[in-house]
């Protein structure tokens, strides 16, 4: 479980340096490459990130992360159905709730990163599509290198991240379950008191400590 939360940190945080200056011809994996090499080297050096540091890692995601990542989006499809009957003010507290969660669950396995190395395979994929799949693997000092994907999506304002797939699980549908559960007991407003509930439980704990 340790080691799939350090790799969705990379994932979920794989947009998170350098996005000011991506160009708008780059190619989704040449973009994805680049920037995931960037966060492992920032993790790698960031003395806060290292000790898990909450307010570092909020502050690399409020400045870079955003504009590459399609939340909403992952949302959407987390929720499901249920996402078309929600009101915009729903849809709207409920992905900011979501990124937030992914934040704070991720975010202490930052500082667990210490020699993994990412290498991605060729792209498959025409010049002409607008929704790609993005396949790496991450290199551990122990073990076998672990797959890593990614489904990325080309917007007016560029290429966006929606899901994330680690050793064959897709993030979005790993949260759907969960998410429907709670829409079936308390409607939307209830999954976003629960995910609410939850982010407040994990601010106030240490960051490296949260699960």
């Amino acid at each position: 479980m340790k080691l799939m939360k350090q790799l969705l940190a990379i994932a979920t945080i794989a947009f998170a340096t350098a996005a000011q200056a991506a160009p708008a011809t780059e190619a989704p994996d040449a973009l994805v490459k680049r920037i995931s090499q960037d966060v492992i080297d920032t993790a790698k050096a960031d003395k806060g990130i290292q000790a898990g540091d909450i307010n570092r890692v909020n502050a690399l995601v409020e400045t870079k992360i955003l504009p590459y990542v399609d939340f909403q989006r992952m949302t959407s499809l987390a929720a499901g159905r249920h996402w078309r009957t929600a009101t915009p003010d729903q849809q709207q507290r409920l992905s900011a709730e979501f990124r937030t969660l992914l934040v704070y669950t991720y975010s202490g396995a930052l500082s667990q990163i210490k020699n993994e190395t990412v290498d991605f395979k060729p792209l498959r994929a025409s010049p002409d599509d607008t929704d790609v799949e993005v396949r790496s693997q991450v290199n551990v000092a122990r073990g076998e290198p672990v797959l890593l994907n990614y489904r990325v999506a080309k917007s007016p304002a560029g290429w966006k991240i929606y899901d994330i797939n680690v050793m064959g699980a897709w993030l979005v549908e790993t949260y759907k379950s969960s998410f429907n559960s709670e829409i079936s007991k308390g409607g939307i407003d209830g999954l976003i008191k629960t995910l609410s509930d939850k982010n407040k439980a994990l601010a106030a704990r240490p960051a490296a400590k949260a699960k």
